[in-house]
């Protein structure tokens, strides 16, 4: 019997998050528990724990996006804002997630991997919003640049589309791939400061 690739995919995606949650998570104490004691301190010390405090967030925010989502599965709106906080911190990007009620999982991995869309979108930087009244998403990104490359949001769009798929646009195919089994159609309208998925 065949395995659906999105079903693998997202094994896969979990099976990694899991592996990796633990020893970052140590890390990270480790790294307070070293600033606590006052042994070390100075700008490596920022460096070293600024950089797990990153790779935390990208680890929990992968685990949405790329890992499985059980339809009963709930996520309540403080852990996406712990998640979009600590991954935004200090950079260039500002997400401005809308949505206060806890959401079913897979329609927060469908919005977070849309997102991962807009930050290849937004190389520079700028303002996203989500938002979302009862299962209809809407999410915008405004900024002063935005990069759009048509066969890459296609794939999004369609998920039969052929793309010039890599390991850095695989959030594109993964995303299409999610909202068909979704049953949803992402509509893109975009203009040169502007650009708008609804899904």
């Amino acid at each position: 019997m065949t395995r659906p690739l999105g079903n693998l995919a997202d094994l896969l995606g979990s099976r990694i998050c899991h592996d990796l949650i633990s020893p970052i998570g140590a890390i990270s104490n480790g790294v307070e528990l070293i600033a606590m004691s006052g042994d070390i301190a100075g700008p490596e010390m920022s460096l070293i724990a600024e950089s797990v405090e990153n790779a935390n967030a990208r680890i929990r925010y992968f685990r949405i996006a790329y890992g499985v989502a059980s339809p009963e599965q709930l996520i309540g709106r403080r852990e996406i804002d712990t998640i979009l906080g600590d991954l935004s911190h200090g950079g260039r990007l500002i997400i401005d997630w809308k949505p206060t009620q806890d959401l079913p999982r897979p329609e927060v991995k469908l919005a977070f991997l849309v997102l991962q869309c807009f930050e290849s979108a937004l190389p520079r930087g700028g303002r996203i919003t989500v938002s979302a009244v009862g299962d209809q998403w809407a999410i915008q990104g405004a900024a002063e640049h935005i990069r759009f490359e048509s066969e890459l949001w296609q794939m999004l769009a369609t998920p039969a589309a052929d793309g010039p798929l890599s390991a850095n646009t695989v959030h594109f195919a993964l995303g299409g791939i999610c909202a068909a089994d979704m049953g949803r159609e992402p509509l893109i309208e975009r203009s040169p400061t502007l650009l708008r998925v609804r899904f």
